[in-house]
C-alpha cells in the first residue's frame, strides 16, 4: 500500500497497518479518535518524508494540463499590477549569508497581511483567459507565490510546510492539494497551478526555480515580483542561481549531491540523469560546468523541508 506526501512522494505504509492490526486498531478508530489517528499518521509520513528526503521521480506528479486554462489572447495589452506584491517581499524578504532568502512570517501583520490577502482577491478577480501568454506567465508564478506565502502565515508558527495539514485526503500532508482560491468560477490549488497550468503550457524547466514552497532546500523567492517583461531573464537568473548554489548541486570528491527536484520532476529536465546533467551544465559556472562534464551520474538526492523564515520557530 502507498500514499502520497506533498502531493507526490510515495511511501510504502504496509507495515504500519500490519501494526495497526496487531493492536487492535478497530476499537482506536471511534468517530472522535479519527482526527487524532490522521494527525499520527500525517506525522508518520512527515518524518518519513524527512528524514529519506523523498522518493523516487516516479511518485511526482506529472504535467497535466487542465484544458480549460489554455485559452489565452495573443493580442491582448493588459498588464496585471503586482506592486503590492513587490512591496510585501521588499518588506520581509531578507537575504542570508548563506545565500539562501528568508521571509519573516511572523513579521507580516497589521496593514502588510491585509494587503496580501487584497492583493490575491485582486489576482482572483483578474480574467486571467484573456491576457497574453507573458503576462499570465508572471501572474500565474506570482499568485503560486503569494498563496503559498499567506498559507504559511495563516498557519504560522510551523517549522516546515509539511506541518501545514489541510490537504484533502487521510494520508495528505502539506498544503498543496487544498483548494484555496477561485479564479474564473474554478477552484484552484497550488497543485493546480503548478502541475496543470504552469508545468504543461509553457514547458519550461525553469518554472521549478521560480514557485517557491517555503522550504530551505527550494530556489529563492526575489525581492520583487515577476512582470511579463522580465520573467525570461528572471527565469534564467533564477537557474543560475540555484544550479551553483550547494543545495541545488553539491559536487565534491566526485559525488555528486543534487536537489531532489531534479528527481521528482526529472521528465522536465530531459527525462534522464543524462539530461539533467546536460541542463545543469548550462547554467552552472565555468567552472562547475568542467567538473560537472567528468560525471557520469549522481551519487544522492537530498533536500531541506524545514521552513524558510528568518526565525525557527
Amino acid at each position: 500500500m502507498k500514499v502520497f506526501a506533498y502531493g507526490f512522494t510515495q511511501i510504502d505504509v504496509s507495515g504500519v497497518f500490519n501494526s495497526m492490526k496487531r493492536t487492535n486498531i478497530g476499537f482506536m478508530i471511534a468517530k472522535p479518535a479519527t482526527r487524532y489517528l490522521k494527525i499520527w499518521m500525517s506525522s508518520l509520513v512527515i518524518a518519513i518524508v524527512v528524514s529519506s528526503g523523498a522518493s523516487s521521480a516516479s511518485a511526482a506528479p506529472k504535467s497535466d494540463l487542465w484544458p480549460r486554462w489554455a485559452a489565452y489572447d495573443p493580442a491582448a495589452t493588459t498588464i496585471v499590477d503586482h506592486a503590492a506584491w513587490t512591496r510585501i517581499l521588499e518588506a520581509h524578504l531578507r537575504a542570508h549569508a548563506d545565500g539562501v532568502a528568508r521571509f519573516d512570517y511572523g513579521g507580516l501583520d497589521g496593514r502588510d497581511r491585509e494587503a496580501l490577502e487584497t492583493y490575491i482577491e485582486t489576482l482572483s478577480e483578474v480574467r486571467v483567459s484573456s491576457l497574453n501568454r507573458d503576462e499570465q506567465l508572471a501572474y500565474w508564478i506570482n499568485f503560486y507565490n503569494a498563496l503559498t506565502v499567506k498559507t504559511v502565515r495563516d498557519h504560522y508558527p510551523v517549522r516546515s510546510i509539511l506541518k501545514i495539514d489541510i490537504s484533502p485526503g487521510f494520508f495528505a500532508i502539506g498544503p498543496w492539494g487544498k483548494k484555496l482560491v477561485t479564479v474564473e468560477g474554478e477552484a484552484l490549488s497550488l497543485d493546480d497551478i503548478e502541475h496543470r497550468i504552469l508545468r504543461p503550457i509553457w514547458r519550461d524547466p525553469r518554472i521549478h526555480y521560480a514557485v517557491n514552497c517555503a522550504s530551505i532546500g527550494c530556489p529563492n523567492l526575489l525581492p520583487f515580483a515577476y512582470t511579463a517583461d522580465q520573467a525570461n531573464r528572471l527565469l534564467t537568473e533564477n537557474a543560475i542561481a540555484y544550479v551553483n548554489h550547494p543545495r541545488g548541486v553539491d559536487l565534491r570528491n566526485g559525488e555528486l549531491t543534487l536537489s531532489h527536484i531534479y528527481d521528482w520532476f526529472q521528465e522536465d529536465f530531459g527525462g534522464s540523469e543524462t539530461g539533467v546533467l546536460a541542463h545543469l551544465r548550462e547554467y552552472a559556472s565555468p567552472e562547475l560546468g568542467a567538473q560537472l562534464r567528468l560525471v557520469l551520474d549522481v551519487t544522492r538526492y537530498g533536500y531541506d523541508w524545514s521552513l524558510n523564515g528568518v526565525a525557527n520557530p
